[in-house]
Order: C-alpha cells, then structure tokens, then sequence
C-alpha cells in the first residue's frame, strides 16, 4: 500500500515539476518583454533585462520609465540624451488610433460569427428539414479550405463592391472565415443539451426562436465563451487578412499593420517595439483570462456521450 501511495506522489511530484518548468520558460519571455518595455533605450541597447533587477549596479538613468508608452502610445516626441552626451529627439508612433480601430474590428468580427453559428448549430441540432446533414458536412469540409486560397477572389469582388480598405470588408471576410468552426464547436455543445428542457418547452408552445433565446443561448455560455477566445485571438492578431482587405489606409490600420511597420521603421529601437508589442498583447491577455474558465467546459462538451 505504502508503495502503491509513493509510486503515486512521485508521479505527482513529477508532472508537476515538468508543467512547472514549461510555464517557466513560456512565461519569461513575456517577462522580458514587459521589463524592457519600462526600460530607457540605453538600457535596453546596451544590457539584458535581467540586470534592471540587479541593485548592486549604479547608473545615473533612471531603471524604469513610462516614455517608451507615451512616444509609442500618444505619438509624442521625446528628447532625451544618449551615451554620448548628445541630446537626441525621435518622434513618436502614436499606436492609439490603430488600437481602437483594433477593437472596432475585432468585436464586431467576433460577435458576428458566434450568433450566426449558434443559429446554424440549432437549426442544425434540433431542427428537421431537408439536406440538413448535407449541408451539415458541408460546412464541416470547409473546415480543410486554406484561408489563403479564398483570399484574392474576395479582393476582386470587394473591389467591385468598393468595399475594398473599409471595416465592413473585414468584418465580413474575419466572419465568413470563422463560422465553419464556430457552427462545428457550437453544435456539438448544443446538441449535447438535455432533450427533456427543449420538449417541455414546445409542449408550452414556445417557438423555435423564445427556445433559442430563451434557452439554448443561456445554456451555451461556455461553448460561446470558448469559441469567443479563439475568434478573438485570431482576428486581433491576424496581420494577413488584414494586409489584404484594409491595405495601407492609416485611418483603418489595425495595430498588427502598425506594428510591422514599427520593426520595418525602427527595427533597432527594441525600447519601443517591445512597448508596442505588450500593447498588442495586453488585452487578448485580458480576454483569455476572463473567459478561460469557460474554455475547456466549452471545448470538451459533446465530445462525450453517454
């Protein structure tokens, strides 16, 4: 018994050590990223992140500051004087309009395709009417089609439709690209809800449409939250889609076109590329972790029955 109890606490102790060690070393990279992105240019150019923590060492600059966030963010010029002595000015990015034209793509192209999925996967689901598993394995085959093949007949007919370098052409392609994936997760959760619930309720004569908004909807928070992060993640730092359909307008770009544009410009200022890289980061940061107690009931619902 006493080695049956051992065998199982080294084991343990074991996995827990190895998934310790993986979150080490995933997590500092984004720990440098964050030190050097508080760190002057100097600093940055010249010693490794680790060394900011390293007291012993005496400097005149100072060990943090907030200008590379205030140059990259609000686009101001910044003066400042380098290892020389000489006193050199650089002109800011200004990565705030690019932020918020991030989050007018990225909503909309996430809320977009859930509704119209979850739709589908009812219809789907509970619905009876002709083709239904036809056009069900459809809709999954498109699940193997490249975005990258689909990507220049939709430019010929944006192009046509001048929808070409506007929110609604991505909006468009970011939700016709997710919803395989959305309606195939979506309806293995909805699918999956018990038939006694949906019975009742047409017993009470609730039509499709109370049952879907009244019902399924509210029981397939986790399924949507789930899909939510991956939709999110994926259009907030998608750079191809991007490139395609909104091209060089600056007053649409998004903040993956303008962080390219930063390595292009600025391909030495690390000070500067690693605060506007965090800045792309912080909110799918933010995102992930307020939804990621959903993310694995989502993904793991309906993949069992019983």
């Amino acid at each position: 018994m006493k080695s049956v109890k051992t065998k199982k606490l080294i084991s343990e102790i074991l996995v827990n050590g190895i998934l310790l060690l993986l979150c080490i070393i995933w997590t500092l990279p984004t720990l440098g990223l964050l030190v050097s992105s508080f760190r002057p240019q100097e600093a940055v150019n010249s010693t490794g992140w680790w060394t900011a923590f390293d007291l012993s060492e005496e400097t005149d600059q100072p060990r943090f500051t907030i200008d590379n966030y205030r140059q990259v963010l609000m686009g101001k010029d910044m003066t400042y004087v380098n290892a020389d002595g000489e006193t050199v000015q650089a002109s800011g990015d200004n990565l705030s309009t690019a932020f918020i034209n991030s989050i007018t793509v990225t909503v909309p192209a996430t809320i977009i395709p859930i509704f119209i999925a979850a739709c589908a996967a009812y219809a789907f689901s509970w619905m009876k009417f002709k083709g239904r598993k036809f056009f069900f394995v459809l809709v999954v085959a498109l699940l193997v089609v490249p975005l990258q093949i689909a990507l220049i007949p939709i430019l010929r007919d944006y192009t046509k439709l001048n929808l070409n370098g506007t929110f609604l052409a991505i909006w468009l392609a970011h939700t016709g690209f997710g919803l395989p994936l959305a309606t195939y997760l979506l309806y293995n959760y909805i699918s999956g809800l018990p038939r006694e619930i949906l019975e009742s309720a047409f017993l009470d004569g609730a039509s499709h449409f109370t049952i879907f908004l009244r019902l399924i909807l509210p029981l397939s928070v986790p399924a949507l939250a789930s899909f939510a992060i991956f939709q999110f993640l994926w259009v907030w730092n998608d750079l191809l889609v991007a490139l395609v359909f909104i091209g060089s307008k600056p007053d649409v770009a998004v903040l993956t076109q303008r962080l390219q544009e930063m390595v292009g410009s600025r391909g030495q200022d690390w000070h500067l590329l690693t605060a506007g890289a965090f800045v792309t980061m912080l909110l799918p940061i933010i995102v992930f972790f307020s939804l990621q107690r959903y993310f694995v009931r989502g993904l793991l619902a309906g993949s069992v029955k019983g």
